[in-house]
């Protein structure tokens, strides 16, 4: 009190039962989870339903802080975006269930809720690890490719079919490479320089090399446009498929093994062990069947506007805001990521 009194604080005692009590010193030690709300727009709906499933499951809420900067009622945002974080203590018999349970409610309220455990490896990742297609850019480079050699459709069903996991990555892979027999090499350029980069991309790379991670893009794409997304966003490393080009043509093969998602996941422990760093410190972001294999391995898996299939197999999965979202899950606030600028 006297403390207090010297610096000018005014405090307020509240009478506790001694039930309330006994609870507060039960919940100390137990495990505990960070629960991430994310959406251009949250309200005290979504929250209300995530804290009904935390009941049911008579955990206690520990804090709940918002991580974005709040929203003017004026002025028009040109990237809206809202994100609640809440800690949570307490015993937990089935993860799944629980996962699942938000994954249904997430549908519903229009959010993404991500749930995963507060431990030491939560607060030190030090990988982030992307896919390329349709995540660190919002379209399907062979699909680009495919339009300009006249066989675009034929291409994007293909490509449809092996995102959703529907027919083997690799085979779908030669039949597409095939179709793109002789298409110049000067096309690859012109395609790379109009390449849309995926909304919150440049904020959450440039943010993550603040903080001193390491990024790389594991792709199933090619290294042409790997290598020059690496330079324009300032990626770490590049893995991906390389074009067999002769005479200034596309040959329709390609060089080396096909990058599929086993190799992704490949990639993912190499780099890891090369950083000499715990596989629980990596994080993956993908949005295709071909990403699953790394999403389970990497420490924190996100489905990013995924397919459905991918969405209900990944640890945690963002399809409200942008790339720029990931920071959330790793409980950066916006103060954080504003100090950049």
């Amino acid at each position: 009190m006297f403390k207090a009194y010297e610096l000018g604080i005014k405090a307020k005692f509240t009478p506790i039962s001694l039930e309330d009590y006994e609870n507060w010193v039960n919940q100390q030690g137990k495990d505990r989870y960070i629960i991430t709300i994310l959406g251009e727009k949250l309200a005290a709906e979504q929250i209300s339903e995530v804290t009904k499933i935390i009941s049911e499951k008579n955990l206690n809420i520990d804090s709940i802080k918002r991580l974005t900067g709040r929203l003017s009622l004026v002025k028009k945002e040109e990237y809206p975006r809202a994100s609640i974080q809440l800690s949570i203590r307490g015993k937990i018999g089935d993860k799944s269930d629980f996962t699942r349970k938000f994954m249904e409610i997430s549908r519903e309220l229009d959010a993404d809720i991500a749930f995963q455990e507060d431990n030491i490896f939560r607060r030190n990742r030090r990988l982030v690890c992307f896919d390329m297609d349709s995540t660190l850019i919002q379209t399907e480079v062979i699909d680009e490719l495919a339009e300009l050699a006249g066989v675009g459709e034929q291409v994007k069903a293909i490509t449809e079919s092996a995102m959703q996991g529907e027919i083997d990555f690799n085979e779908s892979f030669k039949q597409r490479m095939k179709l793109l027999e002789g298409l110049s090499e000067s096309v690859l350029q012109e395609v790379a320089e109009r390449l849309p980069i995926t909304k919150g991309a440049k904020r959450l790379i440039d943010t993550l090399h603040y903080y001193g991670f390491k990024t790389a893009i594991l792709s199933g794409g090619f290294t042409y446009f790997g290598h020059y997304l690496q330079k324009k966003l300032d990626i770490d490393y590049v893995f991906a498929n390389q074009l067999e080009i002769k005479d200034g043509v596309l040959t329709g093969g390609y060089l080396g093994d096909i990058v599929d998602g086993n190799k992704k996941a490949e990639y993912l422990q190499q780099l890891a062990d090369e950083m000499g760093i715990d596989i629980s410190q990596t994080i993956a972001v993908g949005d295709g069947a071909n990403d699953l294999q790394m999403l389970n391995l990497a420490g924190l898996g996100i489905a990013f506007h995924a397919k459905p299939t991918v969405k209900d197999n990944a640890q945690s999965s963002i399809s409200s805001i942008g790339l720029d979202g990931v920071l959330y899950l790793l409980g950066y606030h916006d103060r954080h990521i504003d100090l950049l600028s």
